[in-house]
C-alpha cells in the first residue's frame, strides 16, 4: 500500500477512535450468516476494522474456519469466531446485537430467477427461525437477494415465532445509495465524500428509484436526460456489474462495502448515537405497501422514525407510480412462501 493511502486509512481509524474513546462503549456483538461467500469475505473484513465491535461471529455452512483464522489475525480488537454447519448455528447467533444475513447463491447459467428465488428463500427462512430462537432482539440486516422478498419472508417467520418487531428488521438497500452518490458525483463533477442522495422504492431493477431532485449539493449542471440516464444507471448497476465480469460474478465488493457502512450505522443507533439516518428496506406506511425503502432514523431499539419522501419531481412521481406493482408482487410472492412452505 502506499504512503498516501496509508495515512489516510489511518486517520480515518484514529477519528473512529476518538470518537470511541470519548465514551466507554458497550460490548456489541456482530454475526454474519454466509460469512464463507463472495459478500461475506469482505464484509468480514471490514467488521473487523470497526472499532464498535468487539465480537465478531462468522457462520456458514462450509469454509468458516479459515476465513476466520485469517482475519483473526488482523490487529484490531474485535474477537473473531467461525462456526460451521447447522449444529453450530445457535453458538453463532448467542447473544449478537446485530445479525448480518448475506447467505445464499448467486445466479448461475441456466438458472430461472424463480430457482433463484426458491433457493435463497428457503436458506432465509431456516436462518431466521434459528434467529427468533437464539437473538431474537438483534437487529437484521438482510443481504440476501431478492431483499424486495427476502424481508417479507423474514417478517413472517417472526410473526410465526411471536419475535417480530417491525424497528429491528431492515432490508440493506444501501449500495443503491452509494451506487447513486458515485454516479451523481461523476456527472455533476463534485467531491463524493460530500455528496448524499437518497433511494427509495426497493431493490432490484425499476423499484429502485434514486431521489436526484434531494441530491447534495445540489447542481444545476444536469438536464432532464442526465437525471433519467443517472436513474437507469443507478437500477442497472448491479447487471453491469456482472456484464463486467462477465457472466463470473457479481457485486461483492461493492455489496460488502455497502453493508459494513449500513452495519456501522446499526450499531451507533444502538449505542445512543444522534441523528443516524440510513435508507432501508422497511415496514412502513410511506406509500400504501406494506414494506418500503426510504430514510430512516436509527437508535437504541432500531428504527426510531421512518422518514417521509418529501417533495419529489414529476420524474420521481412517475418512477414512484410506476414501481408500486413490481415492488407489490415481489413482497407478496416472499408472504406467500413463508406462509406456505
Amino acid at each position: 500500500m502506499r504512503p498516501s493511502l496509508l495515512r489516510t486509512a489511518s486517520q480515518h481509524l484514529r477519528r473512529r477512535r476518538d470518537y470511541s474513546s470519548s465514551a466507554a462503549q458497550p460490548e456489541r456483538k456482530v454475526a454474519i450468516l454466509g460469512a464463507a461467500g463472495g459478500i461475506g469475505q469482505p464484509l468480514a473484513l471490514l467488521m473487523k476494522l470497526n472499532p464498535l465491535v468487539s465480537s465478531l461471529s462468522l457462520y456458514d455452512i462450509a469454509g468458516t474456519p479459515g476465513v476466520a483464522a485469517d482475519v483473526s489475525h488482523i490487529n484490531t480488537p474485535a474477537l473473531v469466531k467461525g462456526f460451521m454447519g447447522d449444529d453450530q448455528l445457535a453458538e453463532a447467533l448467542q447473544g449478537a446485537d446485530v445479525v448480518i444475513i448475506p447467505a445464499g447463491v448467486p445466479r448461475k447459467p441456466g438458472m430461472t430467477r424463480d430457482d433463484l428465488f426458491k433457493i435463497n428463500a428457503g436458506i432465509v427462512k431456516g436462518l431466521c427461525t434459528a434467529i427468533a430462537k437464539h437473538c431474537p432482539n438483534a437487529l437484521v440486516n438482510m443481504i440476501s437477494n431478492p431483499v424486495n422478498s427476502t424481508v417479507p419472508i423474514a417478517a413472517e417467520v417472526f410473526k410465526k415465532a411471536g419475535t417480530f418487531d417491525e424497528k429491528k428488521l431492515f432490508g440493506v438497500t444501501t449500495l443503491d445509495v452509494v451506487r447513486a452518490k458515485t454516479f451523481y458525483a461523476g456527472k455533476a463533477n463534485v467531491p463524493v465524500t460530500g455528496v448524499n442522495v437518497p433511494v427509495v422504492g426497493g431493490h432490484a431493477g425499476i423499484t429502485i428509484l434514486p431521489l436526484f431532485s434531494q441530491a447534495t449539493p445540489a447542481s444545476n449542471a444536469l438536464s432532464h436526460e442526465d437525471l433519467k440516464a443517472l436513474t437507469k444507471r443507478t437500477q442497472d448497476g448491479g447487471t453491469e456489474v456482472v456484464e463486467a465480469k462477465a457472466g463470473k460474478g457479481s457485486a461483492t465488493l461493492s455489496m460488502a462495502y455497502a453493508g459494513a457502512v449500513f452495519g456501522d450505522a446499526c450499531l451507533k443507533g444502538l449505542n445512543g448515537v444522534p441523528d443516524i439516518v440510513e435508507c432501508s428496506f422497511v415496514q412502513s406506511t410511506v406509500t400504501e405497501l406494506p414494506f418500503f425503502a426510504s430514510k430512516v432514523r436509527l437508535g437504541k431499539n432500531g428504527v426510531e422514525e421512518v422518514i417521509g419522501l418529501g417533495e419529489l419531481s414529476a420524474f420521481e412521481k412517475e418512477g414512484l407510480e410506476s414501481l408500486k406493482g413490481e415492488l407489490m408482487s415481489s413482497i407478496e410472492k416472499g408472504i406467500k412462501f413463508a406462509q406456505e412452505s
